[in-house]
């Protein structure tokens, strides 16, 4: 057997069970296209041991930092992010290879009693680690005419709904595409439309990043992109990047395919900025071609962003020192 073949790929990943789960099916799939073994390296990332808030501790890119450096260090050949803790810079020396197909981008509502959102009693208590869920769901919640306190969370699936089970808190909310990567969806007890709220710019898709020089790799790697996938969320990267938004600054973003029939032929893409008590709101959208390049992806996120800003998100997101 010619030993290139028999030697196993390291794809680098986090220890956490989703982590593992997404990875795991990565994994399998490169092992289709490549022949070759595929090995988990977990590895464990300050965002993982952290019980910090983590718009304190550095935002997403905390989940990020210590796989990125395996990959520079040679101890592993590819790694599997969650696109959404990809901050919207990219390391001259790491290229995404692939964005495999997006799983359902929704947030999931995990409630006591199978309760959907619009169901919770006045001042229901729900749980959530995310300031753009926080202010979101906030303003749902006014538009409903009734009250809810969000309680700052963190923790894996399991510890988010031992909240709700322990009867702690009245529901969590959680992204869909973690529940179910997990085998765990039938849990969720109300999908949000993305009418009320906006998912995370990349949520329920995933990076596939490796060294820019593995060309080898990267040429493999690029059969499990999914053009469309990757249009969407370049799109919705270039919006946040543009309203120079990190963890902390509640942005939503989505781009949606619209078809005629069989065929996809533009692309709405989706914003909002607000404060965190739900009181105001800057939600606009844009709709075009389906991007055909990165560039023109980049552009349709900027131009939304910056109508957005002369709308007044930047007042919302707090004074920007030039």
């Amino acid at each position: 057997m010619n030993p290139r073949l028999d030697q196993p790929l390291r794809l680098g990943t986090r220890r956490s069970k989703l982590a593992m789960s997404q990875s795991g099916h990565v994994a399998d799939a490169v092992r289709a296209i490549t022949g070759r073994p595929v090995e988990l390296v977990e590895i464990t990332t300050y965002g993982d041991v952290s019980r910090e808030n983590l718009a304190q501790i550095g935002g997403t890119g905390v989940f990020v930092t210590a796989l990125r450096e395996a990959l520079l260090r040679g101890e592993v050949d590819f790694a599997v992010h969650s696109l959404k803790d990809l901050p919207t810079g990219q390391p001259e020396e790491l290229v995404i290879a692939a964005m495999p197909l997006r799983e359902d981008p929704r947030d999931a509502l995990v409630a006591r009693d199978g309760l959907t959102f619009e169901q919770l009693p006045d001042g229901a208590r729900i749980g959530t680690g995310s300031p753009r869920r926080t202010a979101q769901l906030n303003h749902y919640a006014r538009a409903l005419g009734k009250r809810i306190e969000t309680v700052a969370i963190r923790g894996n699936v399991d510890t988010r709904i031992g909240f709700v089970r322990d009867g702690e808190l009245d529901a969590v909310v959680l992204a869909a595409a973690g529940l179910n990567r997990i085998g765990r969806g039938d849990e969720a007890t109300d999908l949000l439309s993305v009418d009320s709220v906006l998912p995370a710019p990349g949520q329920g898709a995933l990076a596939v990043e490796c060294l820019a020089s593995n060309t080898e790799l990267i040429a493999s790697l690029a059969e499990l992109d999914d053009p469309n996938t990757r249009a969407a969320v370049t799109a919705e990267r270039s919006l946040l990047a543009a309203l120079e938004a990190g963890c902390s600054a509640p942005v939503g973003a989505l781009a949606d395919l619209l078809a005629d029939g069989q065929v996809v032929n533009e692309m709405r893409l989706r914003g909002v900025v607000g404060t965190l008590d739900g009181s105001t709101l800057v939600q606009l959208s844009t709709t075009g071609p389906v991007p055909q390049s990165y560039d023109e992806a980049m552009a349709l996120g900027r131009e939304l962003a910056d109508e957005m800003l002369a709308k007044g998100a930047a007042g919302l997101m707090g004074e920007r020192s030039l």
